[in-house]
């Protein structure tokens, strides 16, 4: 006979020791998610944020430079071949209207039989002048035609080329779009950190940038070291006049700059012309070591060379550097230098 048992009950103790755990599992879920959130970063945290921003923004600065760049020249190439066809295309006109006054005159005097021309002339020596005349006109009309389609495939081959620069123009536009956005997303992220600043961190930021730059005009010791030629001096001396001039994104002077901005103005006043970007710009000379670098040498940094400035002698750079900056020297050490370039 099977034994019937009432099953043990969990004693008070264990009921208690329980219920004392799950109360306090359920604060301790509770602190975890009321949890205070992690301390403000400090001010040289955000300003670090903020400078990294900023070197972001002037890689798709250089990016947007290209793409505008390569719009200007394609804007320029197609207004020359549309010129080219609208000349050409009234040159096919000319040519077809004198094939037909060439077909008229043909028409018009080879509308009877040669014999019996020569039979009913009442002069055969002037209608053998004539007929002389009707061989010359049919060799004209077949240079005419030979001359009409050689003009008629080289505009065919100047429509195509049109055609592909301008899809070309179009991918450029979107690409040049593109990179003004993100240069501006980026700016406009490093603004929200700034606001993100209590006045007196903003303050003493803007106090520092002060400095730097009031430090650069002031105090720089440019040492002796000679130009590298009287065209890169007159460069130099060009960027040297615009110190204090605010950086702004795409800016290419005489106010205002980027950073390979800078360097192509200052060039420019010198009577020579460099490309507008920091990539086209480094590869347009023999690459310097630093030991090698002379006033007025083009000097780049960060590994894809998207930052570019003016040797000034004695370890200091002329360059615009970022956003919130002006035209100023600087340490050319406080830069990931890659090499210098002599133009």
């Amino acid at each position: 006979m099977a034994s019937h048992r009432r099953s043990k009950q969990p004693s008070r103790t264990r009921v208690t020791v329980l219920t004392t755990a799950a109360a306090a599992a359920v604060v301790l879920s509770a602190n975890a998610a009321n949890a205070a959130p992690s301390a403000k970063p400090g001010k040289d945290e955000v300003k670090a944020k903020i400078d990294n921003l900023y070197e972001q923004a002037e890689q798709a600065t250089e990016k947007y430079n290209g793409a505008k760049e390569k719009q200007q020249k394609l804007q320029k190439e197609i207004s020359t071949i549309q010129d080219n066809v609208a000349r050409g295309q009234q040159d096919l006109n000319k040519l077809r209207d004198g094939l037909g006054s060439l077909a008229s005159a043909q028409y018009r005097s080879g509308g009877i039989d040669p014999s019996v021309q020569l039979f009913l002339s009442a002069d055969p020596d002037d209608y053998l002048d004539k007929a002389s005349t009707l061989d010359q006109l049919s060799s004209q009309q077949v240079e005419a035609l030979k001359k009409i389609q050689d003009k008629q495939r080289e505009l065919a081959q100047e429509r195509a080329e049109a055609t592909e620069k301008l899809k070309d123009l179009d991918a450029t536009r979107t690409e040049l779009g593109k990179q003004k956005k993100t240069v501006q997303g980026k700016l406009a992220d490093a603004q929200r950190l700034l606001n993100s600043m209590t006045a007196k961190e903003k303050a003493d930021l803007a106090a520092q940038q002060e400095r730097a730059s009031r430090s650069s005009t002031e105090r720089v010791d440019l040492g002796d070291t000679p130009p590298a030629s009287g065209r890169a001096a007159a460069a130099f001396a060009a960027a040297q006049g615009r110190i204090g001039s605010p950086y702004v994104y795409g800016a290419s002077g005489p106010s205002s700059f980027d950073c390979s901005g800078l360097t192509s103005w200052a060039y420019a006043q010198a009577g020579v012309s460099i490309p507008r970007t920091s990539e086209a710009q480094a590869t347009i000379g023999p690459h310097l070591s630093m030991s090698q670098l002379q006033v007025g040498d083009l000097v780049f940094f960060y590994g894809d060379l998207h930052h570019v400035g003016l040797y000034a002698g004695n370890g200091q750079v002329l360059h615009a550097p970022h956003t919130g900056a002006v035209v100023r020297y600087e340490a050319i050490g406080n830069m990931p230098f890659q090499f210098g370039v002599r133009v």
